[in-house]
């Protein structure tokens, strides 16, 4: 392979490579990449310090939790569970807030 040729390919594949950092630099400045970034977070660090409000039906507060906690919801929506200070809690067919501290 001649020298030029060579040089072409080089050009080729950082180019090529440029555009893909490019592309990740856009998507992670997106909202969607924040909340991407932010759930791989809470995934890898055992979640984040949240403080989570459950409600009954008719909108009486029945418990609050507080601390480093990773939710995981349903499709549904009847099913929260999360772990907190190594006990799993599980609540179903009730309202929950889970809000950021």
């Amino acid at each position: 392979m001649s020298r030029k040729a060579k040089t072409g390919v080089w050009v080729s594949i950082l180019a090529v490579l440029g555009i893909i950092v490019g592309c990740f630099i856009w998507y992670f400045n997106t909202a969607s990449g924040e909340r991407a970034l932010k759930t791989m977070r809470s995934n890898n660090s055992g979640g984040l310090e949240r403080v989570v409000k459950v409600y009954s039906d008719s909108g009486e507060m029945i418990q609050t939790y507080e601390g480093k906690i990773d939710v995981q919801d349903t499709e549904y929506g009847n099913k929260v569970l999360f772990d907190l200070n190594g006990k799993r809690v599980v609540i179903y067919n009730a309202t929950v807030i889970t809000e950021e501290k």
